[in-house]
């Protein structure tokens, strides 16, 4: 068996996945393309598997008989970007149409009319496999000597380049996020299929220092993808704090700018006309907001009173130390951010102190010491 791969990133953030796969055959399904779509799950990158709908990433088998379908939808897949694999198939034979693909077209010219629309159609097709081969991609056969798993890593390289999104934040010295992000995700809930209309608020509760900004950037990292718009309102308590309407009218301002991008208002004259604008022009978007370290309910009023201001499938996320604000906004699920313990503390004081995850032996008491009176609980 031979299969090519081409894997290519959605341009809409509308998608509910990542990458497509298609592909044809049972075969395919339960060996490379089944092992690629798990490595790809596992590393959070939301993949489709399936073999008739939704041509985003083409899978084309070496060709067996008069014609294949997957050349039709390969003349169409060129004209967006793609990633060609290269699995037990010669890209030679591929980019020359010889072998098995001679003898397929063959095959298909041998069957079809003399007129001039179905031989341009065979054309088009040689010509799409002919760019496809020539586009820079990976050979199994060249990669780690055939290594199957050592490819598929290869592979989430390059899907996570062209994946990567201009709105991620900068996050340093991540320390103990894998389960803590794992467990705030099933409170966001964004991946069941029950909830992709429903608006949820999500509150991340907890002492300051904790660690709830960089659990939130965390999670807005791996998930504004996803969404039509985003917004991350960092410290609304202290921008506040400096500025009372000034200070909220910014915050107003770059939510709709962040989310409506060149269609945002160039101005916001009161903190009114904000909460006007938010509550008319953001019902339309989906969107992943993030409000960071809300002290105040009026405060979060006038950026996000309601579930209806914004599009149907938005998250809201909320960081504060304030229980009663939660329970007064009524959010859906509310996740404790937790405190670390010695072996992460310990680790995170090394990467400030050190700049590596584990001080040498001649500073290991001190940094126990020191780790666990000044930084203990801080992501």
């Amino acid at each position: 068996m031979g299969d090519r791969t081409s894997i290519e990133a959605p341009s809409s953030s509308t998608w509910k996945y990542q990458v497509f796969l298609s592909f044809r055959g049972e075969d395919t399904r339960k060996g490379f393309t089944g092992h690629l779509h798990a490595a790809l799950s596992d590393a959070g990158i939301r993949a489709f598997l399936d073999d008739n709908e939704l041509e985003r990433t083409e899978f084309i088998k070496k060709p067996t008989g008069a014609g294949n379908p997957r050349v039709h939808d390969l003349d169409n897949c060129l004209l967006k970007a793609v990633f060609p694999l290269f699995y037990n198939v010669d890209a030679s034979d591929v980019r020359k149409q010889t072998g098995s693909f001679a003898q397929a077209f063959e095959k298909h010219e041998a069957g079809i009319c003399e007129g001039k629309h179905e031989k341009e159609k065979v054309q088009r097709w040689k010509n799409a496999l002919t760019q496809a081969a020539d586009l820079s991609g990976e050979d199994i056969k060249n990669a780690d000597n055939g290594h199957e798993a050592k490819f598929i890593k290869k592979v989430l390289v390059e899907v996570n380049k062209q994946l990567s999104s201009k709105y991620q934040l900068d996050i340093e010295h991540l320390v103990g996020i894998t389960s803590r992000l794992k467990v705030l995700s099933n409170h966001l809930d964004i991946e069941n299929s029950g909830s992709e209309d429903v608006v949820r608020m999500i509150g991340i509760l907890g002492m300051g220092g904790i660690g709830k900004t960089t659990l939130a950037k965390t999670i807005y990292n791996k998930f504004e993808r996803i969404f039509e718009g985003r917004s991350f309102l960092a410290n609304v308590r202290e921008v506040i704090a400096h500025q009372p309407i000034n200070g909220l009218v910014g915050l107003q301002k770059q939510l709709l700018n962040d989310i409506l991008k060149s269609k945002g208002p160039k101005k916001v004259d009161s903190v009114a006309k904000g909460t006007e604008m938010i509550r008319n022009r953001l019902p339309c978007k989906r969107a992943l907001v993030i409000i960071d370290d809300v002290d105040d309910l009026q405060q979060l009023e006038e950026i996000a009173r309601a579930r209806d201001w914004f599009g149907p499938g938005s998250r809201i996320i909320i960081t504060t130390r304030n229980k009663h604000l939660l329970d007064q906004v009524g959010v859906d699920s509310t996740y404790m951010a937790e405190e670390m313990d010695k072996e992460e503390a310990l680790e995170l004081f090394s990467w400030h102190a050190f700049k590596r995850g584990y001080p040498d032996q001649e500073y290991l008491d001190l940094s126990k010491r020191e780790s666990l009176s000044s930084l203990n609980g801080a992501l």
